[in-house]
């Protein structure tokens, strides 16, 4: 396999601005991909779209709400006009949650993570979708973990990230023999400000990790084995041996998998 095998390939990745989908995007960059990125921070993005014409790439950020299905189809119009195909999208946006249900005040923050999640990755697909045909494409969804299996704190979020898991399982099938590959990425914990910005009991972000974040896999090894899986077209990574082990569990005994989930969560993990 090539060093750069994105190498002048058109890519659309949504939640460029931070986390996975910033490293993700210097990756590409550095490899000489030809990038259209989205995120709802139009000054973050830019930053990271100024970084990526640093390292030699074409870039062009645009400002999407991934919840707005008209602003999706807008996002890949963008695109298709500035490089003419769409050779792979990345489903990166997303937002998680921490808080016990019962603890809830408020229901919104689980239509919103649906809205996000798993809609906003809907929507940019269906729009993309005869483009990615034509150039025989790839679809990278980036899910998690918490999409194979239930985590204490994370209902809303698992909810979505299964149905995420759910619906490019399908589609995957649904391609069968149209050239287009669909990997579904599963990271464990990953460094990053996203449980900062978690809706908490109350709906609102509760503006501080509850992880240890030095302890878990950095964004940038994550971007890397995604760029990688999806180079290879691979349909699942999971990307800890903690997951690999935890869904073999899964299979024989369920019940210790919930028990270690919970310590897990109490550990601060």
């Amino acid at each position: 396999m090539p060093r750069t095998p994105f190498a002048d390939h058109a890519v659309v990745l949504t939640g460029a601005s931070s986390g996975i989908g910033r490293h993700l995007a210097l990756q590409l960059a550095e490899q000489g991909a030809k990038l259209v990125l989205a995120s709802r921070g139009q000054e973050r993005l830019g930053a990271v779209a100024l970084a990526c014409r640093e390292r030699g790439a074409e870039a062009e950020a645009v400002a999407t709400d991934v919840a707005d299905e008209a602003a999706c189809k807008a996002l890949v119009e963008r695109a298709v006009a500035r490089f003419g195909r769409i050779d792979v999208l990345i489903n990166n946006a997303g937002r998680t949650m921490w808080s016990l249900f019962e603890e809830m005040k408020t229901l919104d923050p689980f239509r919103r993570l649906m809205e996000i999640n798993y809609l906003g990755s809907v929507y940019c697909t269906y729009y993309a979708l005869p483009h990615l045909k034509r150039s025989r494409g790839r679809i990278v969804a980036v899910s998690s973990l918490t999409g194979k299996t239930g985590v204490p704190t994370r209902s809303g979020y698992a909810a979505s990230k299964h149905a995420m898991v759910g619906f490019f399982d399908t589609l995957r099938i649904e391609l069968l023999g149209s050239g287009i590959s669909v990997t579904v990425a599963c990271p464990d914990f990953v460094a990053t400000e996203t449980r900062a910005r978690a809706f908490g009991a109350d709906g609102r972000p509760i503006g501080t990790s509850p992880v240890q974040e030095g302890r878990i896999m950095s964004a940038e090894v994550c971007a890397r084995r995604i760029l990688r899986g999806a180079a290879r077209r691979r349909r699942e990574l999971v990307m800890s041996r903690r997951g690999k082990l935890g869904l073999w569990l899964k299979l024989i005994a369920p019940g210790l998998v919930d028990r270690i989930a919970l310590a897990a969560i109490r550990r601060g993990r």
